[in-house]
């Protein structure tokens, strides 16, 4: 086997020395977390006896966009066979390296294991480790390496405060900073650019929660329209609960559906308007494709789930009718919790003075909703659709509505 040239810098080589059975390392963006964790997985599978190895991210994509092609490269002296299609490599010992989603979790079971690696273990359910891959341990002392960002005080805060009181573990904290490779102007173009708790969360991998103060009355400014620019829209569509009465099924609304149309110039939002309202879905589908004609939209983003194919099929009667067509997306929580979501998109840029509101309109329903953020008896649709242009501006434009012209709703209400 030739020699391998393990190139890691100070603060990583402080984490491979480490003697402990399980290791969690909180890290800031881009401090080298990825390279790390492949040299770990290689390490510990060619001096594997008789178990495999995992790599375990949130999703099996994820864990393929990250990992695959660093650990071919890395690990060229070591690997005998790749699989593609099933993402596992054979290491020249006989021993695998298998890379897995927690999204997938029956594929976890069943196995024993000498090491896992579960990167971003903040953005997975906590059932992943002590249900499931922490027994698959248990035959050969296997150890456990996680590492990610800090996502709030979740689980992954839990797992790191408990670390620091148990012998079997040792826990890390390093800043982006301490990857002396990282340029410092990028470091302070993110500062400039994100609030002060996005950013001690991101870059200084400090633990934070989004309770209270989030939003400040002062951030708020409104603004004419500016000359450049796109427009999109984001809709976060209403609960509903089925109420039956007499012989028609009435919708009573747990929140009101709302639609934020927003002007995009780069890294500036203007927002022209969020409606908001109590509307059935044949009702928000008219609204939807009114606005977006209205401003000539280049893309709509609807949230994923139950509602939103509900409201597509009405939603294409409506385009077809009019002669109008928009770009749809599909719009996802990504595994964030909702104040989070809201949190991150929405506090450095309007901290920042990148989010500004259309003179003309009557803002005190949103700025109520800012000011009381985030409160669980409080709403917060208007924010949640604002914080969703996040998605929409940067979205790839998937795909555009495929008509099906046999198409009839089997209720006539909800579209399903």
């Amino acid at each position: 086997m030739a020699e391998l040239n393990i190139d890691l810098h100070p603060a990583q080589l402080q984490i491979f020395h480490s003697k402990k059975r399980f290791k969690i390392v909180a890290a800031g963006r881009r401090f080298g977390k990825s390279y790390l964790s492949a040299w770990l997985l290689l390490i510990k599978g060619i001096q594997s006896e008789s178990k495999d190895v995992f790599y375990v991210a949130p999703t099996f994509q994820q864990a393929k966009d990250i990992m695959w092609a660093m650990l071919k490269d890395l690990g060229r002296d070591l690997i005998a066979q790749a699989h593609e299609n099933t993402a596992v490599l054979t290491l020249i010992n006989g021993r695998k390296i298998y890379l897995k989603g927690s999204d997938r979790p029956e594929t976890l079971r069943g196995v024993g294991l000498s090491y896992v690696v579960l990167d971003e273990y903040a953005s997975m359910k906590p059932v992943v480790w002590e249900q499931i891959i922490r027994p698959t341990l248990a035959d050969v002392k296997g150890e456990a390496f996680f590492i990610g960002t800090p996502a709030g005080k979740n689980h992954f805060y839990d797992l790191y405060k408990d670390a620091l009181e148990d012998d079997e573990w040792e826990a890390f904290q390093f800043n982006s900073t301490d990857n002396p490779f990282l340029p410092p102007e990028e470091i302070e173009a993110s500062r400039k650019s994100m609030s002060s708790m996005s950013f001690r969360q991101e870059f200084e991998a400090s633990f934070e929660t989004g309770s209270g103060g989030i939003f400040k009355e002062s951030w708020f400014k409104v603004d004419d329209e500016p000359e450049e620019g796109n427009f999109v829209i984001a809709v976060d569509p209403a609960g509903y609960e089925a109420i039956e009465k007499e012989r028609n099924l009435k919708r009573s609304r747990l929140d009101e559906t709302a639609i934020a149309i927003v002007k995009i110039d780069r890294d500036k939002w203007w927002v022209k308007d969020i409606l908001h309202g109590r509307w059935n879905i044949k009702e928000t589908a008219k609204k939807i494709l009114k606005s977006a004609m209205t401003v000539e939209a280049s893309t709509v983003g609807i949230e994923t789930g139950s509602l939103r194919n509900a409201i597509l099929p009405y939603l294409e009667d409506e385009m077809r009718t009019e002669g109008k067509w928009v770009s749809i997306a599909e719009l996802r929580h990504g595994g964030k919790k909702k104040n989070d979501r809201i949190t991150w998109a929405l506090q450095g840029r309007m901290e920042h003075g990148q989010i500004t509101f259309n003179p003309d309109k009557d803002w005190k329903a949103f700025t109520n909703q800012m000011m009381d953020f985030p409160n669980r008896l409080a709403h917060d649709d208007l924010l949640d659709a604002l914080a969703y242009i996040d998605q929409v501006s940067v979205a790839d434009f998937a795909h555009t509505i495929e008509l099906e012209d046999d198409w009839q709703p089997s209720d006539p209400i909800a579209g399903y």
